[in-house]
């Protein structure tokens, strides 16, 4: 049985836009730039790595800035965010950012990012038209990092989030993913950290979408165990301000105005308010993080077809997503896809 609440909408959606039958509406599409990732992160990929996807199966450029077109001039698309694997190793990432920024001046612009690159990168993308930067930073410790990444780079990560708030690109967000007798004891050492450097930090409960498959409910650190460690140091209190369809659950430090935000995907599950849909490095659109089912858009588009062709594509696509990820669900199977080739 789905543990998930459907709030359906008061107003009617309008015509084109992206809506289930459940009445979500989606409007922020998360855009996979490519499946290669510069780090190792344990609970994402094997050290040695992935098989990538192949050049001739990733949508070019222009292919990119075509579809991300008909999501915003004829669905209803307002943010639209660029993930991957790793967005920086993307050679057109600027251009795209740049072309995506003229398709409209109020749309919201953000990236993924593991700061990797960052530090160089920061002024050219703002510059292009970006809004802000999620970096995924698991901890400031610099052995710690590398025995989850497997690579010692921490100091080019703490480089890139110093680049990006230099350059406006904020509020700069960090991510953080707490691991189970690795890291899980330096929350409140991570939220310091964030709030003395005024980053905006999210703690994500760890989610099924490793490669190696290997992701358990009795090792992840629950939404739960997150706050008891961080209030044996902090005071937190509900944010005034509403959640919306935001995953993340915020709640103020020591009486604010600083925050942090939960992100308990697995065992508070948001399903209900979602308004997000993502399109993979090849063009597939995808209705839900877990979902085991996509849609075509690049092959119709490199058969010729037009954008009403593709708007009506993904509109049906949106048609039939679930009630919620179902989890918890007896008959739950993971996604073929790890999170590295689905976009986060």
């Amino acid at each position: 049985m789905e543990t998930t609440s459907l709030r359906i909408l008061d107003a009617a959606p309008r015509a084109g836009a992206l809506v289930d039958r459940f009445g979500r509406v989606a409007t922020d599409l998360r855009v996979s730039l490519t499946d290669r990732c510069n780090l190792r992160c344990s609970y994402c990929m094997p050290a040695e790595g992935l098989d990538w996807l192949p050049d001739e199966r990733v949508l070019t450029d222009d292919e990119v800035v075509r579809l991300i077109t008909v999501a915003v001039e004829r669905l209803g698309i307002r943010e639209v965010r660029f993930t991957g694997g790793e967005p920086l190793v993307r050679r057109g990432l600027v251009d795209i950012v740049r072309r995506t920024r003229a398709l409209s001046p109020d749309l919201e612009l953000s990236i993924t990012t593991n700061g990797l690159g960052l530090a160089r990168t920061a002024p050219a993308l703002a510059e292009a038209g970006l809004d802000r930067v999620n970096v995924s930073l698991d901890s400031i410790r610099p052995e710690t990092f590398a025995e989850i990444t497997r690579r010692d780079r921490l100091k080019d990560v703490l480089a890139g989030l110093a680049a990006a708030a230099d350059a406006g690109l904020g509020p700069v967000k960090i991510n953080a993913v707490l691991l189970r007798g690795v890291n899980d004891d330096q929350a409140p050492e991570l939220l310091a950290w964030a709030i003395d450097h005024s980053y905006e930090l999210r703690f994500i409960e760890q989610m099924p979408l490793d490669a190696q498959h290997g992701w358990s409910r009795e090792r992840m650190v629950t939404a739960d165990e997150i706050f008891s460690r961080l209030a044996a140091e902090f005071t937190l209190a509900p944010a005034k301000e509403p959640r919306g369809s935001a995953p993340a659950e915020l709640f103020t430090v020591d009486g604010g105005p600083a925050t942090v935000g939960v992100i308990a995907s697995v065992t508070r599950p948001f399903c209900g308010d979602c308004d997000r849909v993502r399109l993979t490095a090849d063009g597939q659109v995808r209705d839900c993080l877990f979902a085991r089912k996509e849609s075509d858009l690049r092959q119709p588009l490199r058969d010729g077809a037009g954008d009403e062709e593709l708007a009506e594509r993904w509109i049906v696509a949106m048609a039939g997503k679930k009630a919620g990820h179902g989890i918890d669900d007896e008959g739950f199977l993971q996604p073929d896809r790890p999170m590295s080739a689905i976009g986060g």
